[in-house]
């Protein structure tokens, strides 16, 4: 907080640029001046401070509004360049405005496509710093792109206060990634349907998150991983269309207003601290899928929100042709994260949203974009991923880069650095590959169960840099995937050409909904070897909202656009698919494979296979059939902290096959039990552990694609 003013207006008003230097050095705002720090607008004492970065502006108004649908400001303050202005820095103070206030900018300047240079003082843009964000009920991306005033359509900053909250002693649950299991989740889709059972003013928002915890805790998940929450622009999608996920940001410190049961201007920054509070009560982590790779403002005909506005040269790779965008996101614009202004206000949000919004970690989209330099060419030591990797105040916070982009940049098994997270997409397919039949897929998929040991060996990092998934909110469902071999894509308006046309999966013989028994019981087996294989292999295990009932989006793997039952979790699939449910939470509770005792959190990937007693077998023990032919395999591996042998048999052949076991009685063994047979029908797919069944010791009979998992003690110790 800063100390009361010691400068009157007249005062102010007659101080040199000398004296008014000075004032700044000694962190005292005068009246109509301000201070270059902090960016953004920050609460103190008295007032509030307006900081901002624009290079090129010759000049900028500070705006004040009364409602967010305002056509005309209600307070106009131009800053003076000669007096508001320190470098590259414009700032102002001002006296009596309190938390709740709506503001914006308008910026002037050269409208110079060909050097970069886009200021257009029509619009009104959003503070690249604003914690809140207020949308108008007829707020209009076209109005942002066309000539001519917005302020009546145009979204509005909010000044917050972030000290005015009670956190209760919460702070961030820092788990082990060991000991961590990851469910993705859309915060609108969750609780949207109306057979969540929630009040329709609460449906779709943090409240109604809030609401669903105990199914969260239930089913033993320990991390959400939340769909973009930014501010996103929902109109930044094809007409007729609404932008769903929220991979078109235009504010990285705001919590998006539509995910608020609470619509006052400060609400949604306290609800999603609401959110996180309870969510952490239930000991849940929260994870952030963050967007820094572009924005909403799109290419060379898109809208000027805020950035664009402030400084485009700056926030912006802009092509040699300067008036045209670098596009490695694939949106239409890339932003210019190695840009010392720019990196500097990356790391700031990411503080932002710890420290102050106590979240566990982040996933961040595109994250091989962050590789890029001012010119698009890839550099090996990019300063924003270092810098982020670096500070101390993140060290207990989880990263995970999605290791690559839009323009062909593959990352995973060398994105830079010691500490971040990779998802391994790698996995995704080989699994994906394995289970539908493929052939010469199966020294991959065995080397996948073994935390991609071939992949990653070399940084000699912790099993868990892998995050092993089959599905996520991008591509067909974990229920598409075994009932689609084509994309289904027409209600997104673009001729079912958008989305991957490579989703390696296999529909059990008929294309979509299947009233064949049979094919429905195959479907379920392979959503229960999936599940199976991404809980026991080494790695961080992720899976995605809904899959753990067969949620379907109908065939549609890229469902971004389309805000309906496509996307929205149905809550009678709990009772549906109670089967794969029981299946999923039985699975979480008892995950194996990995030993997560204290001693060896911190082993390396090729410490844990070394220093493992394991073995690959074929149906014949000790004799694996790795040929590009070959569709099974088993995998024997002991427990010792656990007293425990522990048998897998993968079988993605089309007939039964029989396993030699070893035989418990010249091993030092007691008899086999069997935890998982995924050919067998519920409740008998899988038990709780201590209700094992035991079967004979010398073979085992695997049915076709199908996944097996026996254990058999080395010794008395009670389990």
């Amino acid at each position: 907080m800063w100390p009361e003013l010691a400068v009157t207006k007249n005062v102010a008003a007659a101080a040199s640029p000398a004296a008014q230097r000075i004032l700044n050095a000694l962190m005292v705002p005068a009246p109509n001046i301000g201070r270059s720090a902090p960016l953004g607008a920050t609460v103190g004492c008295g007032g509030v401070n307006f900081s901002l970065y624009s290079r090129d502006a010759s000049g900028i108004e500070l705006l004040f509004f009364d409602r967010e649908d305002d056509g005309r400001p209600a307070r106009v303050i131009p800053l003076d360049s000669s007096v508001n202005r320190t470098y590259h820095y414009w700032h102002v103070f001002v006296p009596g405005v309190p938390a709740g206030q709506l503001y914006g900018y308008r910026v002037h300047g050269p409208f110079e496509p060909v050097k970069g240079m886009r200021f257009d003082a029509a619009k009104v843009l959003l503070d690249p710093y604003g914690r809140g964000v207020a949308v108008p009920k007829n707020y209009s991306r076209k109005a942002a792109q066309e000539k001519g005033d917005n302020a009546a359509t145009a979204m509005k900053s909010v000044i917050v206060d972030p000290s005015s909250y009670d956190w209760e002693g919460d702070t961030p649950l820092e788990r082990p990634s060991s000991q961590s299991i990851v469910y993705e989740l859309h915060v609108k889709g969750f609780t949207r349907h109306p057979s969540s059972g929630i009040p329709a003013e609460t449906r779709g928002t943090f409240r109604g998150l809030i609401e669903k915890i105990p199914y969260l805790k239930d089913l033993g998940i320990s991390a959400v991983e939340l769909l973009p929450v930014f501010q996103f622009d929902p109109q930044d999608c094809p007409p007729g269309r609404v932008n769903y996920w929220g991979y078109a940001p235009i504010s990285f410190f705001a919590p998006h207003q539509a995910y608020s049961s609470r619509q006052d201007c400060l609400g949604p920054v306290d609800e999603f601290r609401d959110m996180v509070k309870a969510l952490h009560r239930a000991g849940i982590e929260v994870i952030l899928d963050v967007v820094f790779n572009h924005t909403a403002e799109g290419n060379h005909s898109g809208p000027t929100l805020s950035f664009r506005g402030f400084d485009n040269n700056t926030y912006y790779i802009l092509e040699q042709d300067r008036s045209r965008y670098a596009n490695y996101s694939g949106t239409g614009n890339t932003f210019n994260a190695n840009h010392p202004i720019v990196r500097r206000m990356l790391l700031d949000s990411i503080r932002y949203w710890v420290e102050e919004m106590h979240v566990d970690g982040f996933r961040f989209d595109l994250a091989s974009i962050l590789a890029r330099d001012s010119s698009g060419h890839v550099i090996p030591n990019p300063p924003v991923l270092l810098d982020i990797e670096s500070d101390p105040d993140l060290a207990g916070t989880k990263m995970i880069a999605e290791a690559w982009d839009a323009a062909g940049l593959y990352q995973v098994g060398c994105f830079v650095g010691d500490s971040w997270k990779e998802w391994n997409g790698r996995f995704r397919d080989d699994v994906r590959n394995f289970f539908r039949g493929d052939e010469g897929s199966l020294r991959r998929f065995a080397d996948r169960l073994l935390g991609s040991h071939e992949i990653y060996r070399h940084e000699e990092r912790e099993a868990e840099q892998s995050v092993n998934f089959v599905t996520c909110h991008d591509g067909f469902t974990l229920n598409d995937l075994v009932s689609y071999n084509e994309k289904h894509n027409e209600a997104n308006g673009e001729d079912n050409r958008d989305g991957t046309d490579d989703n390696r999966s296999w529909n059990c013989g008929i294309e979509g909904p299947a009233d064949d028994p049979g094919i429905e019981r195959l479907r379920n087996r392979q959503v229960k070897n999936f599940f199976t294989v991404t809980m026991l292999s080494l790695g961080l295990p992720m899976f995605a909202m809904g899959d753990e009932v067969r949620r379907t989006q109908h065939g549609n793997n890229n469902a971004y656009c389309q805000d309906d039952e496509t996307n929205w979790f149905d809550w009678s699939l709990v009772t549906k698919h109670a089967d794969v449910h029981r299946f999923v939470k039985l699975l979480i509770a008892r995950r194996l494979l990995r030993d997560t005792g204290p001693e060896h959190r911190r082993m390396s990937l090729t410490q844990l296979i070394n220093g493992a007693t394991n073995n690959w077998h074929g149906t014949k023990l000790h004799q694996p059939d790795w040929s590009d032919q070959s569709h099974s395999v088993a995998f024997s591996a002991e427990l010792k902290r656990e007293g425990l042998l522990v048998y897998f048999i993968f079988n993605a052949y089309w007939e039964p096959l029989e396993f030699e076991l070893p035989r418990t009685e010249k091993s030092g063994l007691r008899s086999w039990k069997r935890w998982i047979d995924t050919f067998l029908e519920a409740p008998q797919d899988i038990v709780p552990w201590q209700e094992a069944h035991s079967v004979p010791d010398h073979v085992y009979r695997a049915g076709p694609r199908s996944v097996v998992v026996l254990w058999a003690s080395l010794h008395h110790r009670a389990l």
